[in-house]
């Protein structure tokens, strides 16, 4: 581990950034990939500390399309059972002959009544059946609402859609280096007053303990006025800057990760929306630039920016530094 004589004494450490500063409670990163910190909460049962909304909400939409799917087939199969043990002859119309195709009328008719549709050939008999009829009535009015509510709030939720390059890079700056990462939004949602925050955590050992300190990153740029192409973040690495005189290999042994957090105005939604990132030393490359995702169009009337390349690069020699 490395011990504080290795970092930039010049950096004043940043309090304020919601970690605490003992190293060994933690275990990883401190914040995801894909922005979400990296912790798991234990303490209470699983129901009290789950939000259903924020775990549906969240949600891929394919898990969440599936789960509506599941749920919407399990519940009529459990109508479905229960009409058929109360006794399939309490449900008139019915043309099946088989236990299976009995079953599977069941289970249509269970269907209809959930969906509020009900054709009318088949119809409950008595008022054991017709009031589970009645009760699954009311639980398909519910699991609509709800599902509708989700699907609602999903789509209308304000989100930045900003995409970070997979891995940071040290490349050549000025008459000197800078540490470098991009992001560029993907949909066709304008933003404006884009501002970003970037900070560096580092393993620092003191009297035998080792001590997450918290170092902010001046940016070349930190806001601009609309966020519409790619946006390279910059930070010159100066006498200043808590990367200076850094190796990789020291950033490796301080376990060190740039915690990225970029906020901006969405026109849409007169909104704020936020986006996070997570850089580790591994995901740093010594020696590289990125290469440029936008272009004049071939009758040059508008601008093509190609967001398959967010993560193109080649390799750069680094200026020597004396």
């Amino acid at each position: 581990m490395a011990s504080s004589k290795h970092f930039n004494l010049k950096a004043t450490a940043d309090e304020t950034t919601g970690f605490g500063t003992n190293s060994s409670m933690y275990g990883g990163r401190l914040v995801k990939k894909d922005g979400r910190p990296n912790i798991r909460k234990s303490g209470l049962k699983f129901f009290e500390r789950l939000s259903w909304y924020h775990t549906l909400i969240d949600l891929p939409r394919s898990k969440f399309l599936a789960l509506i799917l599941l749920g919407f087939l399990l519940i009529n199969l459990l109508y479905a059972l229960c009409y058929y043990m109360i006794g399939v002859d309490h449900l008139n119309g019915m043309v099946a002959e088989t236990k299976s195709q009995k079953f599977i009328e069941a289970f249509f008719f269970s269907a209809q009544t959930f969906t509020t549709v009900g054709y009318g050939r088949i119809n409950p008999t008595g008022y054991i059946t017709s009031m589970v009829a009645a009760v699954e009535a009311l639980t398909g009015l519910l699991f609509f609402a709800i599902a509708t509510g989700l699907f609602y709030a999903r789509f209308s939720r304000p989100k930045a859609f900003i995409r970070f390059s997979e891995s940071a890079v040290i490349a050549p700056y000025k008459d000197g280096i800078a540490y470098m990462f991009r992001l560029v939004p993907f949909k066709n949602n304008m933003l404006t007053d884009a501002e970003v925050k970037v900070t560096i955590g580092l393993v620092e050992k003191e009297n035998g303990k080792e001590m997450n300190r918290f170092y902010p990153m001046e940016l070349e740029i930190n806001r601009i006025n609309a966020l519409t192409l790619s946006w390279t973040i910059v930070h010159p690495i100066n006498d200043k800057s808590p990367l200076f005189n850094l190796s990789k290999e020291n950033l490796l042994e301080a376990r060190a990760e740039i915690l990225v957090y970029l906020k901006a105005f969405d026109e849409t939604f007169s909104n704020t929306v936020v986006a996070r990132a997570s850089y580790t030393a591994d995901e740093l490359i010594v020696g590289a630039k990125f290469i440029p995702m936008y272009h004049r169009s071939p009758v040059g009337n508008y601008t093509v920016i190609e967001l398959a390349k967010l993560n193109a690069m080649q390799k750069v020699e680094l200026p020597v530094l004396v």
